[in-house]
């Protein structure tokens, strides 16, 4: 069963997706800390301390004061990392790692609100370079993400030009909705982390996905659905007849026509949704 198809008379909606511990099973920056090591970009000490950064925030999500630890600390690793090398070990290594931890029940709701006729955006606090290609991947309209400053060399500074966290992420969304004309009342939004309410409360759907326990609480007050996605799956293992397209409109046409294709897939993740869908 899919959802409601959108009615064009209406103005345009879009759904929202936070990545890490929403889409994808870890975090997106920290899991090529390996490829990183091995293109020469940081050293053994810098792997085990973000191998230890990712437990810690695959345990029990990270606060405030954890996340703003983590952006100076990953500032300050990446500081004289030459771009263009960023995206080729990104683009080189990016299926073996992040196809095998991206959320089956991700990727169904991604389907799902494709075919109902929604931009899908993917809105996260990790740096572009990593999350354009996974959107890409994902079949994302858009991406929103951290930007650091480029210096006339090509290297990261070490400062950041756009942070995209907390308040700033709920900035964006209202910034393209105006200008793409979504209407947020009737736009979805999903996140693992309480430092995502901004952009939760900002649209008419939230849903919290894998919660922290200070999102769950405040997902519990506010009658906000609860979403549990414990299944990570590759892409092709999906869809058999899968092929990666070059660009995000072509890979969204493609999950398009799949999910008409394995609806057997897309009932399990609608199943819980019919009724919230069925409002709009």
């Amino acid at each position: 069963m899919l959802c409601v198809v959108e009615n064009h008379s209406l103005p345009r909606t879009a759904a929202f997706f936070d990545l890490d511990k929403t889409v994808i099973a870890k975090s997106s920056t920290l899991t090529f800390s390996k490829s990183f090591y091995r293109g020469g970009l940081i050293n053994r000490r810098a792997v085990l301390r973000t191998a230890y950064t990712q437990f810690i925030f695959l345990a029990g999500g990270a606060d405030h004061d954890q996340m703003e630890r983590m952006r100076k600390y990953l500032s300050a690793l990446c500081k004289g990392w030459n771009v263009d090398q960023v995206k080729e070990i990104v683009a080189e290594t990016l299926h073996d790692l992040i196809d095998p931890i991206i959320y089956d029940e991700a990727a169904s709701l991604i389907e799902e609100h494709h075919a109902a006729g929604r931009d899908v955006v993917i809105v996260s606090t990790s740096g572009a370079e990593v999350v354009e290609p996974i959107g890409e991947l994902l079949g994302a309209d858009r991406v929103v993400a951290t930007r650091m400053v480029v210096g006339d060399d090509g290297c990261f500074t070490g400062e950041v030009e756009y942070y995209a966290y907390g308040p700033t992420k709920a900035e964006a969304v209202k910034d393209l909705a105006e200008s793409e004309g979504y209407d947020l009342a009737r736009c979805f939004a999903y996140s693992d982390s309480v430092t995502d309410v901004p952009m939760l409360e900002s649209v008419g759907h939230p849903y919290a996905v894998n919660p922290d326990r200070t999102l769950r609480r405040e997902a519990a007050s506010r009658g906000w659905p609860v979403l549990v996605f414990d299944r990570p799956v590759r892409l092709k293992q999906r869809i058999p007849a899968f092929t990666m397209p070059a660009r995000p409109a072509l890979l969204a046409a493609a999950a398009v026509g799949a999910a008409a294709a394995t609806a057997g897939l897309v009932w399990y993740a609608s199943r819980r949704r019919s009724a919230a869908f069925a409002r709009i």
